[in-house]
């Protein structure tokens, strides 16, 4: 017998039956430090991106949580996906090819069908001007790429209401200037 063979006798396994593990496997470890609370299932989400990866990342980030999802490449297709049925949330990018991020978000915000969809802005830049300019003309929210898992579902969160359903958290500011109160009921002296 060579060397060869010696070594490679020793390094084979036995063909016998094989032993059990010593020790039981361990339970999964949850690694999240609270549960996370999504949006009920079925949940439609139009994803506006010219960029398939983003697209791509978001759709199978989405769909594994339940969500169903649309998809458009650039603003004017991500308008006529919204008027052939709305989604209940949109993520929309700010530099998209046509049409800007903000330009769509302001079409978005003029119809009565979309208005008060929620939609989170999505930008490489994360300029404060830019955040600012986006919630001013209607942003729900902004993400700046690149986003992690934690935070596409963190986004979502922020905007559900009791029953699950993603909303606008719309200010509750009075539309018209506050009246002059009238003078409290005399008291007797």
């Amino acid at each position: 017998m060579s060397i060869f063979d010696r070594l490679l006798g020793s390094v084979r396994k036995p063909t016998g039956k094989p032993e059990a593990p010593a020790v039981p496997p361990a339970a999964p470890v949850e690694r999240r430090q609270r549960k996370r609370v999504n949006a009920r299932k079925g949940t439609t989400v139009l994803i506006i991106d010219d960029s398939p990866t983003v697209v791509a990342v978001l759709r199978k980030a989405l769909r594994s949580a339940g969500y169903d999802t649309r998809e458009a490449l650039d603003a004017e297709q991500g308008l006529a996906l919204i008027a052939e049925e709305a989604p209940e949330l949109i993520f929309l990018d700010i530099i998209l090819p046509g049409m800007n991020g903000f330009n769509a978000l302001r079409a978005i915000r003029k119809l009565p069908a979309s208005q008060h969809i929620p939609v989170i802005m999505i930008s490489g830049n994360e300029h404060a001007t830019e955040q600012f300019y986006a919630n001013r003309i209607g942003a729900d929210d902004f993400m700046k790429k690149p986003f992690s898992r934690h935070e596409i579902f963190a986004r979502i969160e922020a905007l559900l209401d009791e029953q699950f359903v993603p909303r606008r958290k719309v200010d509750a500011a009075p539309t018209s200037p506050p009246t002059a109160a009238a003078p409290a009921t005399p008291t007797a002296p």
